[in-house]
C-alpha cells in the first residue's frame, strides 16, 4: 500500500512539474499538495538528498525539480520514500534475492513467490512508465484522486 508520505511526495512533485521550472516555497507546495507543512518539509529534504529536487535557501529560496518532469517516474519517487515496490523481499530485483523470514529454505518451494513476482512486475511496469510530466499534464479528476 502506498504510504501517506509517498502520496504527499507525489503530489508536491506533480505541483513542481506543473510550474514549468519555476520554484515554489515549502508553504506554497504545502497548500497546493494539501499536505502538512512540517511533514512536507521533511519529505522535501529526503527528495533533495536523493536528487529529485533542488532546494534553494534564503529569502528567494524554494524548490525546483532536479531533472525534467518527464524523466522522473512515479516508481522512482515511491522507491525513494517507501522502498522497494515488491510485496516481499524474495521478488525485489533491486535488493537481489533475499529470503523471507518465514520462507522455506528452497525458494522454489514457496507457493506465493510466483504470484508476488508477477504483481511486482505489473506494478513496476505501470509506475516506471508514468512520469511526473504525465501527471502534471493530466487534469483528470480520476488521476488526482488516485494519488489522494
Amino acid at each position: 500500500m502506498l504510504s501517506q508520505k509517498a502520496r504527499y511526495a507525489l503530489r508536491a512533485l506533480v505541483e513542481l512539474a506543473r510550474t514549468g521550472g519555476e520554484q515554489l516555497t515549502s508553504g506554497e507546495l504545502s497548500t497546493r499538495a494539501d499536505a502538512p507543512r512540517k511533514f512536507l518539509e521533511a519529505i522535501l529534504l529526503e527528495l533533495s538528498r536523493n536528487k529529485l529536487v533542488i532546494s534553494r535557501r534564503g529569502k528567494f529560496g524554494g524548490y525546483v525539480l532536479a531533472r525534467p518532469a518527464g524523466e522522473i517516474s512515479f516508481a522512482e519517487v515511491i522507491r525513494v520514500i517507501d522502498g522497494p515496490l515488491a510485496l516481499a523481499p524474495c521478488v525485489s530485483p533491486r535488493l537481489g534475492f533475499r529470503k523471507c523470514d518465514d520462507c522455506p529454505d528452497d525458494p522454489a518451494l514457496c507457493s506465493l513467490r510466483e504470484a508476488l513476482r508477477r504483481a511486482r512486475d505489473a506494478t513496476a511496469e505501470v509506475l516506471e512508465g508514468y512520469t511526473l510530466s504525465d501527471a502534471a499534464n493530466s487534469r483528470s479528476p480520476a488521476l488526482l484522486q488516485a494519488i489522494d
